[in-house]
């Protein structure tokens, strides 16, 4: 009687969560934990282009490239967050194994390298948690990642890439 009880319960909870608002998210792998950026905040997904490093930039600057005629810097966030990585320049092999999120706002695009196809993934609005907890600790302003979802097993992270472009957290080939 009580495993049928719970079982109702979790049906409610999955039908509540199917009717309620959702926010379509870009998932990607960073340092083998998830992230995602809100959909409208990517203008295209590419496979890496050939990038040329730009002497005397930040660390997680790999460089410049040309996208679809468009000339964008192009950041790791394993690096702008202090992950451990290998390799700063992307080999030919890595390339063909990497995209490119193309990120555009008003008159700024830059290029996000991600390690492997990004998905969509709708989430609940319900399911995510603040982030309040988690930056507590973190030098980064807090108000960057947008919160936790945490749903179906999975924690996935939020980032606000527009809003790390407004506070100069990431540096563009537009900034002098």
């Amino acid at each position: 009687m009580e495993a049928k009880m719970q079982e109702m319960l979790e049906e409610k909870e999955r039908v509540v969560e199917d009717t309620g608002e959702k926010i379509q998210l870009i998932v990607f792998n960073l340092a083998a934990e998830e992230y995602a950026v809100p959909i409208e905040q990517v203008k295209e997904i590419v496979p890496t282009p050939k990038i040329s490093p730009v002497p005397q930039t930040p660390e997680y600057v790999v460089g410049i490239a040309n996208i679809r005629g468009q000339v964008l810097s192009v950041i790791n966030l394993e690096k702008k967050f202090g992950f451990h990585q290998e390799t700063h320049v992307l080999t030919s092999d890595k390339r063909n194994s990497s995209f490119v999120l193309v990120i555009e706002h008003e008159d700024t695009s830059i290029g996000v390298v991600v390690n492997q196809v990004p998905t969509t993934f709708a989430v609940p609005v319900s399911k995510i948690d603040s982030s309040d907890q988690m930056m507590q600790h973190s030098s980064m302003d807090a108000s960057v990642i947008k919160g936790v979802a945490n749903t179906q097993g999975r924690l996935i992270i939020l980032i606000d890439i527009l809003r790390m472009l407004e506070l100069g957290e990431i540096k563009t080939n537009r900034d002098s």
